[in-house]
């Protein structure tokens, strides 16, 4: 396994309100997790700050995290207890209601892998050097083209298209997207939306596609956002099952 992170304020914010971690545990269970914060002056990274740190210290707290079952109930209710601690923070501090955060995690253990959602940070595994998306996002447009009222391409460029319909923080409640997937991949890509409104997913695969390493793959695609314009933060997780290509 080889494993890289980053997370970068990107061209026209002043500040980086995302989150991201890696976590590894005794059992060799990995633990990735990527938040794109929201919310009025600097109360978005705290909101995914609070997110990551908590599931972060659960799982290390943790030490396995037992069959699929008990896996999937403990990404739900990890999720809940993230949502509750940013809940209870904006009513102790109103300067900073109306913050949230986005939520992508995967957990990747010898048995299975579970990846969980909530807002539009994409969750993505590589299988036989194809990108595949596996989380949905919940936002407006998402929304309108499931129902046939937008195509694809006119979601891209829709003005409205950063409207969540969904984010940890929001609400006294949340309920998590869980999707459970198979273990024949070669890699497991988390990002936030910074990256993806840059880059197509063809992109995203050409360079996870390249004989780098995983911290100069992710280094690249950040880099290549910026490229494009970098207008918003920019955080990537990647774990390569094989390790380096040679």
């Amino acid at each position: 396994m080889e494993t890289a992170y980053l997370t970068d304020p990107g061209k026209v914010r002043d500040h980086n309100e995302d989150s991201v971690i890696i976590i590894r545990n005794e059992k060799n269970e990995y633990l990735l997790a990527v938040a794109d914060g929201m919310g009025g002056h600097k109360a978005g990274e705290v909101a995914s700050s609070i997110a990551v740190s908590h599931i972060g210290k659960r799982f290390r707290d943790l030490g396995c995290v037992g069959n699929k079952e008990d896996a999937i109930n403990w990404i739900k209710e990890v999720v809940s207890e993230a949502n509750v601690l940013i809940y209870r923070y904006t009513e102790e501090h109103p300067e900073s209601s109306g913050m949230g955060t986005t939520i992508v995690m995967a957990v990747l253990t010898e048995e299975f892998l579970l990846f969980g959602n909530i807002g539009d940070s994409s969750g993505y595994v590589m299988k036989q050097g194809k990108l595949h998306k596996i989380t949905t996002d919940h936002t407006l447009v998402n929304l309108l083209v499931k129902s046939g009222e937008l195509t694809p391409e006119e979601a891209k460029e829709h003005p409205r298209k950063n409207v969540l319909m969904k984010a940890l923080g929001a609400q006294t409640t949340v309920e998590m997207d869980v999707f459970d997937v198979e273990l024949d991949i070669d890699g497991i890509f988390l990002c936030s939306d910074g990256l993806t409104n840059m880059l197509e997913d063809t992109q995203i695969e050409e360079v996870l596609n390249e004989s780098l390493s995983a911290e100069d793959k992710v280094y690249k695609l950040i880099c290549k956002s910026n490229n494009r314009g970098g207008n918003d933060n920019i955080s990537a997780a990647y774990l390569n099952k094989a390790g380096v290509k040679e």
